[in-house]
């Protein structure tokens, strides 16, 4: 199946762990793994300029070889995620956001047990961005937005269009 999904969220948030879960390596296309190679460390912020254009290049590749493609990345700005929608736009191909909804409280918890930690600050600014992105998500040109109210529970709910 040739589609994009776009896992959005905060750092803490569950994105990783989902996808390692629900689908295969190959399929999924993480920001801080591509840092990663890029740098040899996935936390230098220095090479996710390096690191995102690889990203895209690699998911515009894959959907013209009509695989199915999980983007892991926070995508918390809607310019992010609009760059993503109109990667997928000339090959017709279904976009899929699912949204991570972990309270700020639950992503800095996770996140202290990481042995790769994030700031404190930059998950509150993620966390801020995406409470205020909620609203108008399923605007963004995605044919469907699932919102996990709590991942580990499994709550899902269908906001999309």
């Amino acid at each position: 199946m040739n589609a994009l999904v776009v896992l959005c969220g905060p750092s803490g948030s569950g994105k990783s762990t989902f996808a390692a879960k629900q689908f295969a390596p190959e399929q999924i296309i993480s920001s801080d793994r591509l840092r990663g190679l890029v740098s040899g460390d996935e936390a230098d912020q220095t090479a996710s300029g390096a690191a995102f254009t690889l990203l895209r290049r690699t998911v515009r590749d894959r959907i013209q070889r009509g695989q199915l493609t999980v983007v892991d990345t926070t995508a918390a700005r809607a310019r992010d995620r609009r760059a993503l929608v109109n990667l997928a736009r000339p090959y017709a191909v279904p976009v899929v956001a699912i949204v991570f909804s972990a309270s700020l409280e639950t992503c800095l918890y996770r996140n202290r047990s990481r042995r790769r930690q994030v700031p404190a600050g930059v998950i509150a600014r993620q966390h801020a961005l995406m409470h205020q992105s909620m609203a108008r998500i399923a605007m963004e040109g995605f044919q469907a937005v699932y919102v996990l109210r709590d991942a580990c529970a499994g709550v899902v709910e269908h906001d999309g269009p």
